[in-house]
């Protein structure tokens, strides 16, 4: 993936430096997630005015999107696509570890223990949704 856009770097860099620095560890695990896991370069954007990240290869995976907000500021919410079962596959895995709706959004807490394993798991998921789902039909 290539250096951020001008909008994502405008957005990020209005949020404290804590939030920056988990953000920032977030992304290098997603990128390390789509090396890793061979879908190709992510295409990096905003989507609704968030961060978002997609296997540029069509058909491969899904979109993983991460914001932070003023009214929940101890915390990073990450969204995937409401059609998946992204949020349920991840409640399986990591069962009360995060806020999950069980739809769409997870909740993780910003610190020092930034739950990277979950965040890898989530990526992973994301980015090869679809491959994942043509090899096992």
């Amino acid at each position: 993936m290539e250096h951020m856009h001008r909008d994502l770097l405008d957005l990020i860099a209005n949020w404290p430096d804590r939030v920056q620095l988990a953000f920032a560890r977030a992304r290098t695990v997603f990128c390390d997630v789509a090396d890793a896991a061979e879908v190709g370069p992510l295409d990096e954007s905003l989507k609704w005015g968030q961060p978002a990240w997609r296997p540029r290869r069509a058909r491969t995976g899904s979109t993983l999107r991460m914001t932070w907000s003023p009214e929940t500021p101890d915390h990073l919410l990450v969204y995937v696509d409401c059609k998946t079962d992204l949020a349920e596959q991840m409640e399986a895995r990591f069962p009360g570890q995060f806020d999950n709706d069980g739809r769409r959004a997870m909740t993780f807490e910003i610190g020092a223990d930034l739950p990277e394993d979950a965040l890898w798991q989530l990526a992973y998921l994301t980015f090869t949704y679809h491959r994942n789902k043509r090899a096992s039909a």
